[in-house]
């Protein structure tokens, strides 16, 4: 699961990646629902979108 995350979110680190796949199992047992791959992935993806969309823009060149 990480590894198809990492070849989709290029730009996050696969550190980072497998943190976020780990937390959101956990958070998801925690909350007693069932932590399948599909909902596993399914939130974690939504998470590193989060991460990428809140990235500040590129400084321009003065």
């Amino acid at each position: 699961m990480s590894l198809r995350l990492a070849e989709e979110f290029l730009t996050v680190p696969v550190d980072t990646i497998d943190r976020c796949v780990a937390d959101v199992r956990a958070c998801a047992e925690h909350l007693g629902i069932e932590p399948t791959a599909q909902v596993v992935e399914r939130i974690a993806r939504e998470h590193l979108l989060a991460i990428v969309n809140s990235a500040p823009p590129p400084r321009s060149a003065r």
